[in-house]
């Protein structure tokens, strides 16, 4: 933003005012955004997209996997499919922003059918066989599953006067759609039963709470006494989860969802986890009841629920439960059909692998008769003994994957050593419950190294290296030049070494970032890399690249308007954590500016002031000295400006906003803050 001096007169208008506001308010948390605008032509067009052919060594690639895994068992479809009551006809929903447009589209999936194309990893394509599979399940009498309308599973439990709801997706579209399907089934099966008794919260990951107000309101939560039960710490969580590091961590998520990528044989084909999130209208109620302690045990609605709290696992705020008198235990995300993340590539901080390993080995022994196991993400299993060969290999996947990271990293060995060195022993790697369709063992270990070491290996030569820019210009210039080492790179990829391709012509397009032959033939590598993944999130990366490497950057980023539900409860301080993040450092060098900012519906103030270059934030105490200017407005006016939500007009007439003091130094301070670049670059240098 131009700064705005005391020279210009618009310093002191209301609509220089509300423009500095809005601009320093806009927040970057929540998902990734919405949609794409192309800016860069293809120069070459094998497909609609520009993606390139499989080449013989992506089919041989192929064909390795097809002859060492048991691709022909069936048992996981058959499990898939049991108790399966009905599916839709055509599950698709509606975006309630825009009618014509849809948050989920199972149908767009319809080409994952038959044999694995040669573009896509036989065992993705296996999972991705397994995703497809939706509708409404019974697990046992009493106990119901809605798969496939969302990235994760809705869970119903019948209680003595109404639904027990776990998990209600990510969305008010997907959730509001998904239960109203599951009433119409039971209408049919006799069971005329719509209310709500009790709402549980596996944990704080938005795909299991984000859908709560599609099927239910606040009001009727509080009107009812309806419980709302979730593991201690899930409302901070939750709601803090994205906020300060939110513009990268959407950015990055367009990568990992593939979000912008078409669904076909050479776009997205799958998430691993489930197909993928659903971009839609986000909410959050906030609980009443805690579990924060193992075997912590309710009674909700007639059914007895036995809780393992099992925080710092797969998410900071999570919980499994059994059912005793169902003799089913779900196991949350804590425990699903693949290798989960210890890292996830979107950005967040590493999960603590021993302590995962660590609650699965408490779950199988405080759980020892379940009859049947089912969790928030893919589909069930069934029998004691399966549950228990089932639990074991994921115990020892992320134990063993913790335990020699840790003796490789203590011989000297380097992430990238390690990452390159390690598999899974036989016994685990033929278990298609341990393969690395979300997580992988290579980008696991570099997660086991980071949670111990951090990202400094420990080589001097890596502790201060040049920009990424800098250093490829020397590269190119020590290959011969941009048409030599192009010669390099198209030998590397005419023998199959599409890494090596790769990183040399990453170098060449951070150093020439028009060179239109060096952007195809590194969209090229990614595409052959994207086609081997037997990682959903990587194919995804790969194929994310190679897309915005032949058409540009996206345009536009996050709809914050999305996330209204969740920032209504996001605490006030969670909002001045992100502005301070957000203040532009060369320009407040000399400033020494405050302002207090008053709500006037929940009485509180808090004052904000910049010393050194640093925002600080605090409740307003009476010892506190005046403020440069006061901004009065209420908490909802506050997340509608931020939201882009608050027109000018309505704004500025409003009753509910206010200042008091220097109009002027109010605008000075928000001018001092940037606005967030919701769609940076990635694979080019940013300019």
């Amino acid at each position: 933003m131009k700064k705005i001096t005391a020279s210009q007169p618009s310093a002191l208008r209301p609509a220089a005012l509300l423009t500095s506001l809005s601009l320093a308010l806009l927040s970057a948390c929540g998902p990734a955004g919405s949609g794409t605008s192309t800016t860069r032509s293809s120069s070459a067009a094998a497909d609609a997209m520009g993606n390139t052919t499989p080449s013989a060594y992506t089919i041989a690639a192929q064909q390795q996997v097809r002859d060492s895994l048991p691709l022909a068992d069936r048992s996981d479809f058959e499990q898939a499919e049991r108790g399966l009551i009905a599916s839709p006809e055509r599950l698709q929903t509606a975006s309630l922003r825009d009618d014509a447009s849809h948050v989920w589209d199972r149908p767009s999936y319809d080409f994952i059918d038959g044999a694995a194309p040669d573009s896509v990893n036989p065992s993705l394509w296996r999972q991705a066989k397994l995703n497809n599979i939706n509708g409404l399940f019974e697990v046992v009498p009493g106990v119901y599953q809605l798969r496939g309308f969302d990235l994760s599973n809705m869970t119903l439990i019948r209680g003595e006067n109404g639904w027990i709801i776990v998990d209600p997706l990510t969305s008010k579209e997907t959730a509001a759609n998904a239960f109203r399907f599951a009433l119409q089934q039971f209408a049919l099966r006799g069971d005329t039963e719509q209310r709500i008794s009790a709402i549980l919260f596996t944990h704080s990951h938005i795909d299991h709470f984000g859908g709560v107000l599609g099927i239910i309101s606040a009001q009727d939560i509080e009107r009812q006494n309806i419980p709302v039960v979730a593991p201690l710490g899930f409302m901070e969580e939750a709601t803090s989860e994205n906020m300060i590091a939110g513009t990268a961590m959407s950015r990055r998520a367009v990568f990992m969802y593939g979000k912008n990528l078409p669904r076909n044989e050479r776009g997205h084909v799958d998430s691993g986890l489930g197909k993928g999130p659903a971009f839609g209208e986000f909410s959050i109620v906030k609980p009443n009841t805690l579990v924060g302690e193992t075997d912590t045990r309710l009674t909700l609605d007639g059914v007895d629920f036995q809780f393992q709290y099992t925080p710092e696992s797969e998410a900071p705020a999570e919980f499994t439960f059994y059912l005793p008198q169902h003799k089913a235990f779900c196991g949350g995300e804590v425990v699903s059909r693949n290798m989960h993340n210890l890292y996830t590539l979107r950005g967040a901080k590493v999960r603590d692998a021993l302590k995962w390993s660590g609650y699965i080995e408490e779950m199988r022994s405080l759980y020892a008769d379940a009859d049947v196991y089912f969790a928030s993400h893919h589909w069930p299993v069934w029998g004691r003994d399966h549950i228990q060969t089932f639990l074991k290999q994921q115990r020892d996947t992320y134990k063993f994957i913790h335990d020699q990271t840790v003796r490789l990293m203590n011989q000297g060995k380097t992430p990238g050593d390690i990452a390159e060195v390690l598999t899974l022993p036989a016994s685990l790697q033929q278990a298609f419950s341990s393969r690395g369709y979300y997580g992988t063992v290579k980008h696991n270990a570099r997660a086991v190294y980071q949670g111990y070491l951090g990202w400094y290996d420990a080589n001097p030569a890596h502790l201060d290296p040049l920009p990424n820019a800098e250093r490829a210009r020397g590269y190119v210039a020590l290959a011969g030049g941009a048409d030599a080492l192009i010669s390099t790179a198209r030998e590397a990829m005419n023998q199959g070494n599409y890494r090596w391709s790769a990183e040399l012509l990453n170098h060449l397009v951070f150093a020439q970032p028009d060179n239109d032959e060096a952007r195809e033939l590194l969209a090229a590598s990614y595409d052959q890399m994207g086609y081997q993944a037997e990682s959903g999130p990587w194919r995804d990366v790969y194929l994310t690249g190679a897309l915005e490497l032949r058409h540009g950057t996206p345009e536009s980023g996050i709809n914050i308007a999305t996330m209204r539900d969740m920032l209504l409860l996001t605490p006030i301080e969670n909002f001045f954590d992100t502005l301070a993040v957000r203040l532009k450092a060369e320009d407040a060098e000399d400033k020494q500016l405050s302002v207090t900012i008053h709500f006037t519906d929940m009485n509180e103030s808090y004052r904000l002031w910049i010393e050194n270059a640093v925002l600080h934030h605090k409740p307003l105490t009476a010892a506190d000295p005046a403020a440069d200017a006061t901004l009065n407005l209420t908490h909802e006016l506050f997340v509608n400006i931020l939201i882009g939500e608050a027109g000018l007009k309505d704004t500025l007439f409003s009753d509910d906003l206010s200042v008091d003091g220097s109009r002027l130094d109010l605008v000075r301070f928000f001018s001092l803050f940037e606005k967030p670049v919701t769609s940076f670059p990635i694979v080019v240098p940013a300019s």
